[in-house]
């Protein structure tokens, strides 16, 4: 396996990389501190970076997974932010269009909230605000003739459609981690950083490995403090520097529950408390409910949704929609914590999601970031490294250049998606369409490096449409050490993933770091508990229970692939699947004219 991925501190290739002076340590796995890794490493730099957990183990996996401008935003006058996060918008589209699309949003007109102008006038900015936009622009809608109208009560007359984007959040930053280490970056996760000693010129840092309690001892001219919920806590109690910038810790929590509606678009609903909460079609066969704005002041490992935010989310969908929810509805659900700035606003909602970034050069130069949002994660990692080019001299004189090169995965044009699915069904012929597509939706062109003609050689299929061979690729490409990281952060697979197949899972990925396969039975709670998975008991129902709530048009060949088994072979040419199939293709017919009237 690649260095990169699973040596420990103190292995001799590991040992002899950190026994040079790096350029840059970058402290914080998360989406800003692998975009900052990946353009400083670009640059010619020698980077380390050091991720306490897993790479996007906490807020950058936690979002609501949207590359957007902000349409809020406009509501507290941060022109230069949205501008700033529409342009990025299209950048990202650009550059990895596997794991970033567009999406249109439908807004209903609540005439208790905000008036129809105000909207109007709101969304015309946001379309003009964002120079040579590629997106289809906002279009007035009467939701009782439309078919995107068909979910929302009969109240609901008058409605606007825009477009923005939606990310898989954590494979943003596994990516990032990816082409900074082909750049040359040395990237260590489970490794926390213990303490620092600022020199005049160097910083030197104590590493230790979470997993086996090594330590190492490394130096750098310049150091990163990305460590998201964490940035002041590092600063203060590990580092000892004073910081001119504060954080405040705002709670998002998301709700997860079965399909609520045909079709590939979301919802943006306006509350009475002037709040917005998203409905988004999520992961084929649910949709994701999200996010609030609470407070937080307790320990950011530990972050759960409370009972109040579920009632309040399930609200927030009753209002609009027919078909109503409850929190027994609620298949999973997640929180994580927003590091912003602290701008002392006193409205949660109303804390600036722009970033600030403090450079302190008394002495070996450290800049610590402070808020941001992941849509702007690429332009705060150039603005970052301006700051530091006249203090790293391996900076000096060079330009950006992450806005045109793609993520690894995203060398094709947005519109060729299509085409490279059905190229890698050609190659590798025992894949169905869904398992196609979601190989080439997660892994963009590095999915033919994964597929293989013969499907014998995927090796154990572990249901959810996983393979030994997808889960190898993992562990040897992506850092991946657990089910957890395999399930919750390099897919969303653990939404379809029944316990015995998890069980084989665990005990697969406990072979292969003891290098040995197979590897010996693993119990089968071993880091699946409740805790490590964030999943709370009131949400994590059993497969049967919820399965069942899915309307009976779900139950087609994409809810079959999600939960496939050793016998889909065998099944998959048998007459009822041939049937589901044929259903299915006409439930996405009907979806496409849907969204095409928007």
């Amino acid at each position: 396996m690649p260095e990169h991925t699973m040596s420990p501190l103190n292995t001799p290739s590991h040992a002899e990389t950190l026994h040079r002076p790096f350029d840059l340590l970058v402290v914080g796995g998360g989406v800003n501190g692998c975009g900052i890794a990946r353009d400083a490493a670009g640059r010619g730099a020698r980077v380390l970076l050091v991720e306490k957990d897993d790479l996007a183990g906490h807020t950058s996996s936690a979002s609501t997974k949207l590359i957007h401008g902000g349409l809020r935003y406009l509501e507290h006058y941060a022109f230069r932010l949205v501008r700033e996060s529409l342009i990025e918008r299209e950048r990202l589209l650009a550059i990895a269009p596997h794991i970033i699309w567009p999406m249109r949003f439908v807004l209903p007109h609540s005439k208790l909230v905000r008036p129809a102008w105000m909207l109007r006038a709101g969304l015309f900015l946001y379309d003009h605000l964002c120079p040579n936009m590629t997106l289809p622009r906002t279009r007035r809608l009467n939701l009782r003739r439309n078919p995107v109208g068909a979910p929302l009560k009969d109240s609901f007359t008058l409605g606007f459609a825009y477009s923005d984007g939606w990310v898989q959040d954590s494979r943003l930053v596994v990516l990032n981690a990816m082409d900074a280490a082909a750049r040359g970056a040395t990237v260590l996760t489970r490794t926390r950083l213990v303490s620092a000693t600022r020199g005049p010129q160097t910083w030197e840092a104590v590493l230790t490995d979470t997993e086996t309690g090594e330590t190492r001892t490394v130096t750098a001219r310049a150091m990163v403090n990305a460590a998201g919920p964490w940035v002041a806590e590092l600063l203060a109690e590990r580092l000892h520097v004073p910081s001119r910038s504060a954080v405040r810790l705002i709670k998002g929590s998301h709700i997860v529950v079965p399909r609520l509606f045909d079709g590939q678009q979301a919802y943006i609903l306006q509350n009475p408390d002037k709040r917005i909460v998203f409905v988004i079609p999520y992961e084929t066969a649910f949709t994701l409910i999200g996010t609030t704005d609470v407070p937080y002041e307790q320990d950011p490992d530990h972050v759960e949704i409370t009972a109040e935010e579920t009632r309040y989310l399930c609200d927030s969908v009753n209002r609009y929609f027919d078909r109503q929810v409850s929190p027994d509805d609620v298949v999973w659900s997640y929180a994580g914590v927003r590091p912003l700035y602290d701008d002392h606003s006193g409205d949660a909602s109303a804390v600036t999601r722009d970033y600030v970034l403090d450079l302190d050069t008394e002495a070996a130069p450290i800049l610590s970031v402070f808020g941001g949002k992941i849509t702007t994660f690429r332009k705060l990692a150039e603005h970052a490294l301006e700051k530091l080019q006249p203090h790293v001299a391996a900076l000096a004189g060079q330009p950006g250049w992450t806005d045109t090169q793609p993520l690894p995965g995203g060398a094709f044009a947005r519109d060729e998606f299509k085409a490279l699915v059905q190229r890698l069904q050609d190659q590798a012929p025992h894949l169905d369409t869904y398992t196609a597509w979601r190989l080439v939706r997660n892994y963009g062109t590095r999915a033919f490096t994964i597929a293989t003609p013969d499907a014998q050689a995927m090796g154990e299929r572990f249901g959810a449409t996983l393979t030994a061979r997808e889960v190898d690729y993992l562990l040897e490409h992506e850092w991946a050490r657990s089910a957890e990281d395999v399930l919750w952060r390099r897919s969303r697979l653990g939404l379809s993933m029944p316990d015995e197949a998890a069980a084989r899972l665990r005990s697969h990925i406990a072979g292969r770091l003891a290098g040995s396969s197979p590897a010996q039975p693993v119990s089968t709670r071993q880091g699946w508990d409740a805790s490590s998975f964030r999943l709370e008991k009131k949400t994590r129902k059993s497969f049967a229970t919820w399965l069942r709530r899915f309307p009976a048009r779900f139950r087609d060949q994409t809810i079959a692939n999600l939960f496939a088994s050793r016998a889909d072979r065998q099944a998959a040419s048998s007459p009822d699947v041939k049937r589901q199939a044929n259903e299915s293709l006409q439930d996405q017919k009907t979806a496409r004219t849907a969204h095409n009237s928007l």
